[in-house]
């Protein structure tokens, strides 16, 4: 299962995220929300996108590892949704408006959805037609 070295460089990178926004919830003093600071408010929305992305990415980059596509695939995959995660959170730390980061960032994640859809998708159609 290639798909568990993504899982753990994913997840360290969460706890990551999580720590910035801990860190400034100490910092600014707000246990609830963003307070109205807009540092705390951009690390949250850093660490809520991560959140809300990269368990639906993963879990697809899963089955295509475990439909036995050849592990290059599986890795392209897995690569391209780390450097993904990585340069959406940087982008959006960096300024919260438009980015460079961000943009990329979220093609890439966009990219592999689609990518591991259509191998998915593919996978199915030929298991139908070969009957197994």
């Amino acid at each position: 299962m290639i798909t568990i070295l993504y899982a753990g460089l994913l997840a360290i990178m969460y706890v990551v995220l999580t720590a910035r926004v801990a860190k400034a919830r100490f910092k600014y003093r707000v246990g609830l929300g963003d307070g109205g600071v807009p540092d705390l408010t951009q690390r949250i929305r850093v660490h809520g996108n991560f959140a809300e992305h990269v368990p639906f990415a993963l879990l697809l980059v899963f089955l295509v590892d475990y439909s036995a596509y050849l592990p290059i695939i599986v890795h392209t995959l897995g690569i391209m949704l780390v450097i993904a995660r990585l340069l959406h959170a940087i982008g959006i730390s960096q300024s919260p408006n438009a980015s460079k980061g961000r943009f990329i960032g979220t093609m890439l994640t966009l990219l592999v959805y689609l990518i591991c859809a259509a191998l998915l998708i593919w996978k199915f159609l030929i298991l139908r037609m070969t009957g197994l």
